[in-house]
């Protein structure tokens, strides 16, 4: 059985390229297991662009598949799976991360939504508003600059994207058709994949993202009095025993996920 690797690459993106996908959503979640705050998912999408960079120079032409059997990775140095990551070190790929995406959001679901629908509906709902955000953003700069596109003479609609999702389960399919659900621009295909954000740098990239993105909003968040007596600023709402002994002595704040267990 093969060890899965520390650092992440673009191995599994370019074959979804060399299979006839445009582009490759790659995403992950932050905040599953916190006591409060919103669950968030982060989408990072890349293509040609960052798998074969050189072959997109001449943007008047499509690139070949041909050119993705040799090439190196470009990949912002550093890029590893946030969980392995100091703080500091996300914070410091932040912005690489999102100049390198050809686009990027980050979608999430309130404490109230979660204790109304569930985590994994939850988990669902904010990543498909990551997508479509992501998608969004990437059809705008199209608009802008047909370099950024494999193919600028396709429509929207015959596009073809692959999302890789980390972990065992599909949550967002399962939610695509539900009334909460956003519509994507983009149709995907939805793959997962176990400890996508150590193998593939697109969903490393996401993953890096949205936890940035969140622990801002939590340390935000800390900054207000009614809500610095539960740590924030440095448990980002998980529970921590400083975190846990607040919620017992003052009660829950109105950020906390009232259907967990808190105590």
């Amino acid at each position: 059985m093969s060890s899965i690797p520390l650092i992440p690459s673009l191995k599994y993106e370019r074959n979804l390229l060399k299979n006839g996908y445009d582009w490759v959503v790659g995403l992950d979640e932050v905040g599953r297991g916190s006591l409060a705050g919103p669950v968030m998912v982060g989408a990072a999408i890349i293509g040609f662009k960052q798998v074969a960079p050189n072959a997109c120079e001449d943007s008047s032409s499509k690139p070949s598949v041909d050119c993705l059997e040799e090439t190196e990775d470009n990949i912002p140095a550093g890029l590893a799976d946030s969980k392995l990551l100091t703080e500091r070190k996300r914070e410091a790929l932040y912005d690489p991360l999102k100049k390198w995406c050809s686009a990027y959001a980050v979608g999430s679901c309130t404490n109230h939504d979660i204790d109304d629908w569930g985590i994994e509906y939850a988990l669902g709902i904010a990543a498909l508003r990551a997508i479509s955000s992501a998608q969004e953003n990437l059809i705008t700069t199209f608009s802008k600059n047909n370099s950024d596109i494999k193919s600028s003479s396709k429509n929207i609609k015959n596009i073809k994207m692959a999302a890789i999702l980390d972990g065992p389960y599909d949550y967002i399919s399962k939610v695509s058709n539900t009334f909460d659900a956003p519509i994507l621009p983009i149709s995907i295909d939805v793959q997962t994949l176990v400890k996508a954000d150590r193998q593939c740098a697109s969903v490393a990239a996401a993953a890096v993202i949205a936890k940035v993105t969140r622990d801002h909003m939590m340390v935000d968040y800390a900054s207000l009095e009614k809500y610095a007596l539960y740590d924030w600023d440095h448990n980002k709402g998980y529970g921590s025993k400083a975190h846990r002994q607040a919620i017992a002595k003052y009660g829950p704040s109105d950020l906390h996920r009232i259907s967990w267990h808190l105590g």
